[in-house]
Formats: structure tokens, C-alpha cells, sequence
């Protein structure tokens, strides 16, 4: 239910997503994104899997303004302010641009039946433009408290998002989303070392880089250096214990979501489990999980 998901990152395996069609035209070709937004998954009560699925496009085309092809920094910006002022323009009930007119009319309908917060969504976009600045400039997190800071805009606001569709409201239960949304971002970062340290983008806080004797100014290094994976360890603890402050979420969310948001939470700890696999050697290697861990996920879930 609370697959929480931003900035392209991914936890949970490609098994236990369904492949997902655009709303840009009919019968164009499934797409498919290796994370773990769970876009009109059978565990989805039918009536809300258009809201889910709108909410789900809105951010993917959000991050591939943000992230995917060629584009320079510049460019990405000025697309990113242009899809904002659509968001205005939709939150508001007013004509949005045709570029993305078939995003926004998906989400605006949902925005209109379940009145969706329009500062989630914001957040979301402040998200994207603050990886595109970061790199840019080739700048990273000084400490735990400024990635936190991201995460409680670039993951978060999907958790509180569904949870708003579900029509759970108590701040416990949006306390336990946030701790598992701002997990599976982190156990994102941590998987993804070996793929986002080559793009420049770099998210190990410096404070923790410098307390295990890494350079944080010279992430290149980072890799060979002896204290490296007692670095990405510290990282793994740090997140496995967000992660299960979360999990009371479990037993607040009714039905189906709360089965699904079983399965989101075992597939972070999982993969917390996969780097570890690795002597904590992401730097190296990008664990991920497949097919064969779904066994093993569902008999966790069903023991939480």
C-alpha cells in the first residue's frame, strides 16, 4: 500500500509490481519501472486504482523531467517550473498546458474525488529539482538531518498520499508512514551506491563519511577505502531501525493494503538484508531482489 518511492529509487523486486501502461495513449506498450510503487496492484481495491495510478504518473514523469536522457541542468529546471505551474493550474481547477494535459487530467479527477493534498505533491517536485541542483553542483548531504530533510519530500509525501485514499488519518499512523517511506528511500541510497556514485550524485551523509575516516570531498575514493563497508553498515543499522518503527503502520491500515504494505516493508528489509549479503560491498555490486525472495516475503508478512 505505501510503496514510498522517490527520485527513481527502487526496494521491492519487479515480481510483485505489474507492469504499467501510460495514460498518454491507449495501447502503447507496458512500461515497466523496477521500484515499488504499487500502481494498480490486485491488492489495490479497484475503486481506488485510478487514483493510484494517476498519483504514480504524476511523479514518474516528474522524475524522468528530473533524470532520464541528455537534457542539461537548465533545461531539467525549466521543465520541472512548467509541470509545477500545471500542478497550480490543476490544483486549481484551471486549464493546464497540452504537454502533459493527460497526467494532469488523470490527476486532477483524483485530486477532485479523495481532495488529494496539492503540498504533497509539491513536495514531491521539490524533491526532483533539489537532485537536479545536487547533481549539478556535485554536492552531497552534510549530515543525517539534511537527508532526512529530503526524504520527508522526495518519500514520504507518496505514503501520505495513500494513506489519504485509504482514509487513514491518525499522525500516529502518518508518523509509522513516514519512518517506513524515509527507510525504503534510504535502503534505496544504499543499494544504489554502485550506480549513483558514477552519476554524481552522492548520498552518504559527509558527517558519517568523515566519522570512518572517508574523505566526503572525494567520493571516488570511497569505494577502495578499508572503513567503506563499516560506513554502509552503520548506514544499513541506521535505516533497518526506521524501518521497523514503522511496521505498528501494519496493523492501522484495513484489508488488502495492509497485506501489501506487509510485503513493501519486508522487501526493504530485505534488501537491508542483500547488502549486508554482500559484506555491505554496494559500492561494488548492486543487490536486488527477485522472484525467488517472494516466498520469503510473503511467510514474513504473514508472521507480522
Amino acid at each position: 500500500m505505501t510503496g514510498c518511492q522517490g527520485a527513481g529509487h527502487d526496494t521491492l523486486a519487479q515480481a510483485t509490481i505489474p507492469p504499467v501502461k501510460s495514460p498518454a495513449a491507449a495501447g502503447s506498450p507496458a512500461v515497466r519501472h523496477y521500484e515499488n510503487f504499487p500502481v494498480a496492484s490486485w491488492l489495490c481495491p479497484a475503486p481506488l486504482r485510478p487514483a493510484v495510478t494517476a498519483i504514480y504518473w504524476f511523479a514518474r514523469t516528474a522524475d524522468d523531467l528530473a533524470d532520464e536522457g541528455s537534457v542539461d541542468p537548465a533545461q531539467r529546471l525549466a521543465d520541472l517550473d512548467a509541470y509545477h505551474a500545471d500542478l497550480a493550474a490543476c490544483a486549481a481547477g484551471c486549464p493546464v498546458s497540452p504537454r502533459w494535459r493527460h497526467v494532469f487530467e488523470a490527476l486532477g479527477s483524483a485530486m477532485r474525488d479523495f481532495a488529494l493534498p496539492a503540498t504533497l505533491l509539491e513536495d514531491l517536485l521539490s524533491a526532483f529539482r533539489q537532485d537536479v541542483v545536487k547533481t549539478r553542483d556535485a554536492t552531497g548531504y552534510a549530515d543525517r538531518s539534511e537527508l532526512l530533510d529530503y526524504c520527508r519530500r522526495s518519500a514520504n509525501p507518496v505514503g501520505r498520499l495513500l494513506l489519504h485514499l485509504y482514509n487513514v488519518r491518525e499522525p500516529e499512523a502518518l508518523a509509522h508512514s513516514d519512518r517506513i517511506c524515509t527507510a525504503l528511500q534510504l535502503a534505496n541510497f544504499w543499494q544504489d551506491l554502485s550506480v549513483d556514485l558514477p552519476r554524481g550524485r552522492f548520498y552518504l551523509p559527509a558527517q558519517d563519511c568523515r566519522e570512518h575516516g572517508l574523505d566526503p570531498l572525494a567520493p571516488a575514493r570511497w569505494p577502495g577505502h578499508p572503513s567503506a563497508r563499516r560506513l554502509v553498515a552503520s548506514e544499513v543499522q541506521w535505516t533497518r531501525s526506521l524501518m521497523l518503527a514503522g511496521t505498528p503502520l501494519v496493523l492501522q491500515v484495513p484489508g488488502r493494503a495492509g497485506w501489501e504494505l506487509r510485503l513493501v516493508v519486508q522487501g526493504g528489509l530485505r534488501i537491508l538484508d542483500r547488502i549486508e549479503g554482500t559484506g555491505f560491498d554496494s559500492f561494488r555490486v548492486r543487490p536486488r531482489l527477485g522472484a525467488r525472495d517472494l516466498p520469503l516475503l510473503l511467510w514474513r508478512s504473514l508472521r507480522m
